[in-house]
C-alpha cells in the first residue's frame, strides 16, 4: 500500500530545511570569529613573576594584571580580544586582526612605570600623582603632537617646579621617563646621546614656579605615538614583570591564504565523499548527503552560539566530522542492504538495520568522545578549538547521521513507493536469497570469502613486530623531528613570491645576521619555507627578525617562540593525554564488551600510535603539538572500527548457545571480519577523500597533520582486523581451553527500533 502523505512529509521537511539554511548560513559564517592562523594576528603567554624583591604573586595579582592587559586592549581598538588566566600565573593573550603587531606587544608588555626626575635622578613625581584617564593626546599651539596630563595635587606640582627651577642651567630640567631602571639609567648619560635615541621621554627646562594641575609631554612624536602613550598611561603601570613563555604571530596575508586554501580543500573533500554516498548507495546515499548538510550547517550553528574561535585544525574537525557523520550512515546502510538479501522486504529490512547498527555507533562514538574530551584538557590553543569541534560533531552526529537520517529515510521506505525495489539501496537481485531459503546473515557471500584472517594471524603478527623492532631502530637512530612545541626555540616560516632554495634563504638569513641550519623549503612551488633557532627569541628580537625578512622577502613571516618551560609542559601533557585516553577506552570497551576486547583495543591503538611516530621519524616531518591532536583523533577512529568489528563478533556469538572448538570460534570471527570489512573499506575511504583533500589543498599549518592522518587511517583499519581481532581470538582459546567451551550470555539489544532513537 503506498501511502502518498509519507512523501509529502519528506518533501516538507526538505523545505523546512533549505527555508532554514538558505537565508541564515550567510549571517551564520560572518558571526564566526576566525582564529590567529585564519586572518593573521598574535598570541602571546605571559608568566608574571614579581616585579620587586618579596612581592607575593596571588590570584588577585594576576586578575589586576590581566584587567590592566585588557585595558591596553582597548586602546588598539581589537574588536574581539582574549584574555584567559590559566594556572601557574600565567596570561594568555590572544589578538586577531592586529595590523601593527609588533607596536601591540610593545603596548602590552611595557611596564608604564611613569616618572618625573631631577637631573640627578631623583624622582619627583611618579604615575600615582596622575587623575584616572587623565593622559590625553592632544596637540600644542604650533600644531605638534603633544601628551597632557592631569595631576591630583596642583600644590604639589608648583612646589617641585619651583625647586628645579632653582637649579642651574642646564640641571633646571624635569625628566619625564618611562620605566626608568634603577642603577642602569641615567639622565646625564642620555643627554650625552643624539636626540632620538635617547631613552627617556622628553626633558622640558623649568624656568619657573608652575601652579598648575595640567602637565604637557612634548617631544618628536606622531599622532599614533601620543595616542599610543596617552592610552598606556591611562591603563596604568603593571603591578609585576610578564615574561613571555610562548608566542606565535601570523601575517594577516597567511591568515588569508590559509583560510581560502582550506576551504577550498574541504569543499572538495565533502563533495567526494558526497558522491560516492550517492553513487555506491543510491536512495540511503542522497538521505546522507541531506543530513550531512544539515550536520554542518548546526556545526555552525553552536559554534556561533558558544563563540567559538575557528582555527585552521578547528576547520579540519568539521570536514573530519563529515567522515564520521558518513560512517555512521554507513554502518546503518550496510545493515539495512544485509537484511535485503537475505529476503527481507524493504521496510522490514529499513526497521532491523536500523535497530541492529545503533549499538555500534553508540559505542564507537562514545570512544571517540572520550579522546576528544582528554584533548581538550590537555590540549592548548588552536588545539582545545579542534577538540571543541570534535565533541560538537560527535553530538551532533546522534542528532543528524542517526535520527534526522533515519526520520527521511523512513518516511521514503513506509511510503510504499520503494517497495520490492531493492536497486534503490544499491543491491541488484541476482545478490538476493528468497526468504524460503531462510539464509541468515552470517552466511551470506561477500568479497572477503577468500581471506582467512585467524588462520593467517601469524604471518600478521610476524609482519606487526618486525615493523615495530625496525620503528624502535630508527627512532633511536634518527630521533624525531621535534618542533618548537617541544623542544623550545623559535620558528619562522617564510613566505614568498618567488621560488626558495635553502641556498638562497641561507644567503638572506645570514645577511640579516640571524643564520641558521635547520631551513627546510616546502610549498607546492618552493615558495615556503621554515627555519628554525635552539634559542628562545626575545620580544625586540622578533621584531627585528619580523622586519629584515619582511623587507627580504617581501612578506611578514609568521614567527613563534616557545620556552624550556612550556616544551617540557607540552611534552608531559602529550603523554598525559595518549595515557588518559588510552585508560579511559580500556574500561568503557571492558565495561561494554569484555577485558579481553579492551586489552586487545589497547594494543592494537598503541600499535597505531606507535606506526605513525615512526613514520614521522622516517620522513623527518616535524613533530608538532597538532600532531598529538592526530594522534589521539587516530585512537577514537581506530577504537571506532575496532568496536564495530568486536560489535559483530558479539552478535555473531549470540547466534550459538556455546562454543565448544577453535575451529567455530575462528569461523565466527573470519565471517564477522568478512562482514565488517566491507564497511570499514568505505568509512576510511571517505575519511580518506577529506584528508587528501587537506593534504593537497588544504594549508601548509596542517599538512603534517593530514599526513598523520592518513598514516593512521590506514594503520587503524589493519589493526582492528589483523590485530584486534586476532588477540581476542587467541585470548578467548586460551579462556575456551580452560574451561572446556565458551558459554554465550544471550544480551538483548538495549537502543535500537523501528523508530529513531537518541
Amino acid at each position: 500500500m503506498k501511502t502518498r502523505g509519507r512523501i509529502v512529509a519528506f518533501l516538507l521537511l526538505l523545505v523546512i530545511f533549505a527555508g532554514t539554511i538558505s537565508p541564515t548560513v550567510t549571517g551564520v559564517l560572518n558571526n564566526i570569529k576566525l582564529g590567529l592562523d585564519l586572518q593573521g594576528g598574535f598570541e602571546v603567554l605571559y608568566q608574571v613573576n614579581e616585579l620587586k624583591d618579596g612581592q607575593e604573586i596571588t590570584e588577585d595579582v594576576v586578575a589586576d594584571t590581566a584587567s590592566a592587559l585588557t585595558s591596553r586592549i582597548d586602546v588598539l581598538g581589537v574588536s574581539e580580544p582574549s584574555i584567559q588566566i590559566e594556572n601557574g600565573n600565567r596570561i594568555r593573550v590572544q589578538l586577531a586582526g592586529v595590523d601593527d603587531q609588533n607596536s601591540a606587544r610593545e603596548l602590552l608588555s611595557t611596564q608604564a612605570n611613569l616618572t618625573f626626575r631631577d637631573s640627578d635622578d631623583n624622582i619627583m613625581l611618579d604615575g600615582m600623582d596622575l587623575k584616572e584617564g587623565g593622559a590625553k593626546a592632544a596637540f600644542d599651539q604650533q600644531g605638534q603632537p603633544i601628551v597632557t596630563l592631569e595631576l591630583k595635587d596642583a600644590n604639589k606640582f608648583a612646589e617641585i617646579t619651583s625647586e628645579i627651577a632653582a637649579k642651574p642651567a642646564p640641571d633646571n630640567v624635569l625628566v619625564i621617563w618611562l620605566d626608568f631602571e634603577e642603577g642602569v639609567d641615567s639622565y646625564k648619560e642620555e643627554a650625552l646621546k643624539p636626540e632620538g635615541e635617547q631613552k627617556f621621554t622628553s626633558a622640558p627646562r623649568v624656568s619657573q614656579r608652575i601652579n598648575s594641575d595640567s602637565v604637557e609631554i612634548s617631544g618628536a612624536f606622531t599622532v599614533d605615538e601620543t595616542k599610543h602613550l596617552s592610552g598606556i598611561l591611562n591603563a596604568g603601570a603593571l603591578p609585576v614583570e610578564l615574561e613571555e613563555i610562548y608566542s606565535t604571530s601570523v601575517g594577516a596575508q597567511f591568515g588569508e591564504e590559509a583560510l581560502n586554501s582550506t576551504i577550498l580543500a574541504s569543499i572538495i573533500g565533502i563533495a567526494a565523499i558526497f558522491i560516492f554516498m550517492i553513487g555506491y548507495y543510491r536512495l540511503p546515499g542522497i538521505i546522507a548527503v541531506i543530513s550531512l548538510v544539515v550536520y554542518i550547517f548546526l556545526i555552525l550553528v553552536i559554534f556561533d552560539w558558544i563563540n567559538g574561535v575557528l582555527t585552521l585544525p578547528g576547520i579540519a574537525a568539521i570536514v573530519l566530522g563529515v567522515g564520521m557523520a558518513v560512517d555512521a550512515n554507513i554502518l546503518t546502510y550496510e545493515r539495512i542492504r544485509e537484511e535485503l538479501r537475505v529476503g527481507k522486504s524493504v521496510k522490514k529490512a529499513f526497521d532491523a538495520g536500523a535497530k541492529e547498527s545503533f549499538t555500534a555507533i553508540f559505542d564507537a562514538n562514545i570512544t571517540t568522545l572520550l579522546a576528544a574530551a582528554v584533548l581538550f584538557f590537555f590540549g592548548t590553543s588552536s588545539v582545545k578549538g579542534f577538540a571543541t569541534l570534535l565533541i560538537i560533531s560527535i553530538l551532533v552526529i546522534f542528532i543528524t547521521a542517526v535520527w534526522a537520517s533515519r526520520v527521511l529515510l523512513g518516511l521514503l521506505v513506509h511510503s510504499g513507493y520503494f517497495d520490492n525495489k531493492p536497486g534503490w539501496f544499491g543491491i541488484p537481485k541476482k545478490r538476493m536469497h528468497a526468504p524460503e531459503e531462510e539464509v541468515d546473515t552470517l552466511d551470506l557471500t561477500t568479497k572477503f570469502d577468500r581471506f582467512d584472517f585467524v588462520h593467517s594471524r601469524k604471518i600478521f603478527y610476524i609482519a606487526s613486530i618486525t615493523l615495530t623492532i625496525a620503528g624502535i631502530i630508527i627512532l633511536s637512530v634518527f630521533k624525531l623531528n621535534l618542533g618548537i612545541d617541544f623542544s623550545s626555540g623559535t620558528r619562522v616560516q617564510i613566505e614568498s613570491t618567488q621560488p626558495l632554495t635553502q641556498a638562497i634563504v641561507t644567503e638572506k638569513i645570514e645577511s640579516i645576521g640571524m643564520p641558521s641550519d635547520d631551513i627546510v623549503i616546502s610549498g607546492e612551488n618552493g615558495d615556503s619555507a621554515v627555519v628554525r633557532y635552539k634559542d628562545e627569541f626575545t620580544q625586540e628580537e622578533v621584531k627585528t627578525l619580523k622586519i629584515e625578512m619582511t623587507e627580504q622577502f617581501g612578506a611578514e613571516p609568521q614567527v613563534s617562540t616557545v620556552s624550556d618551560t612550556v616544551g617540557r609542559e607540552l611534552v608531559k601533557n602529550a603523554l598525559k593525554a595518549l595515557a588518559f585516553a588510552a585508560i579511559g577506552i580500556i574500561i568503557y570497551v571492558a565495561f561494554r564488551f569484555e577485558w579481553r576486547m579492551g586489552v586487545a583495543s589497547i594494543v592494537s591503538l598503541l600499535h597505531d600510535a606507535f606506526l605513525m611516530v615512526a613514520i614521522f621519524s622516517i620522513l623527518r616531518l616535524e613533530v608538532d603539538i597538532t600532531f598529538i591532536a592526530a594522534v589521539l583523533t587516530i585512537v577514537g577512529y581506530s577504537i571506532n572500527d575496532t568496536i564495530v568489528t568486536f560489535d559483530r563478533i558479539r552478535e555473531n556469538l549470540q547466534r550459538s548457545a556455546k562454543i565448544t572448538s577453535e575451529d567455530e570460534l575462528a569461523t565466527i570471527v573470519n565471517k564477522s571480519l568478512r562482514q565488517t570489512l566491507g564497511r570499514s573499506v568505505n568509512t576510511v575511504l571517505t575519511v580518506i577523500l577529506v584528508v587528501v583533500a587537506l593534504m593537497l589543498f588544504g594549508a601548509e599549518g596542517i599538512r603534517n597533520f593530514s599526513i598523520a592522518l592518513l598514516i593512521g587511517l590506514l594503520a587503524g583499519t589493519y589493526s582492528s582486523i589483523y590485530i584486534a581481532a586476532q588477540i581476542w581470538f587467541d585470548l578467548k582459546v586460551k579462556e575456551m581451553r580452560k574451561t572446556g567451551g565458551i558459554e554465550v550470555k544471550k544480551e538483548e539489544k538495549k537502543w535500537g527500533s523501528d523508530e529513531p532513537v537518541v
